[in-house]
């Protein structure tokens, strides 16, 4: 039988984290002196924390003060006041354990940094269900550019039409796209069927996907 594997986002698609960021990112932006409407930072949560600063101020930079000390600032904020608060996303740590059982390799692709991976990991419920994991420390350029969707494939040796992304996001949809991967999307990151039309199927969450699996891409893709 072929390996299969599925590529995971986190924030909005494992964990219920979207809402979470966007206020910590509110705060640290103005902690440093700019009021950055919360509703313009959620349409940016899943891109990197690089394009997201330079797209909510234009001008700052994530590799230059003032844009360095707001993105520590986000990464404190949200370690210490939201993550304790967050929640899984229904039905994450179950789809995983289905996915594993049906033999895809389970590879995380996200925009958090690497020093984030593990916390977001335990706080979905999932980190001892990861095989392998790529973050925007492993890629020049963050989603929704392809390059950590691509750091993934080559991590594992995924072939692209071996290979499907779990995500919320247009951005994941993008990245994956870019890379030629498929993308299966969930609604539970906040975005709507139309903004997610890039994906070959869309779900409520990952308890949707699973209550739904046997048609789901995942599903057709073990009964080939």
């Amino acid at each position: 039988m072929p390996t299969r594997f599925a590529l995971l986002d986190i924030d909005g698609t494992l964990l219920l984290s979207n809402d979470a960021h966007a206020e910590a990112w509110h705060r640290a932006f103005a902690e440093s002196g700019y009021d950055v409407d919360v509703d313009r930072l959620r349409r940016m949560i899943g891109m990197g924390g690089d394009k997201l600063i330079a797209g909510a101020v234009p001008g700052l930079s994530e590799d230059r003060e003032p844009g360095a000390a707001i993105a520590k600032r986000h990464k404190a904020l949200f370690r210490s006041d939201y993550l304790p608060r967050v929640r899984p996303a229904p039905g994450a740590r179950e789809l995983l354990e289905r996915l594993r059982g049906d033999g895809f390799r389970l590879v995380v692709a996200t925009s958090a940094k690497g020093d984030e991976l593990h916390a977001l990991l335990q706080a979905a419920h999932v980190d001892d269900l990861i095989d392998e994991a790529t973050t925007s420390d492993d890629a020049k350029r963050s989603k929704p550019d392809p390059d950590i969707v691509r750091s993934a494939l080559e991590r594992v040796h995924a072939p692209a039409d071996a290979s499907t992304l779990l995500g919320d996001t247009p951005y994941d949809i993008e990245a994956a796209s870019k890379s030629g991967v498929r993308t299966v999307a969930v609604r539970c990151g906040g975005w709507n069927d139309d903004e997610l039309a890039g994906a070959i199927a869309i779900y409520d969450d990952p308890a949707d996907v699973l209550r739904n699996y046997d048609a789901s891409p995942f599903g057709r893709a073990v009964a080939r």
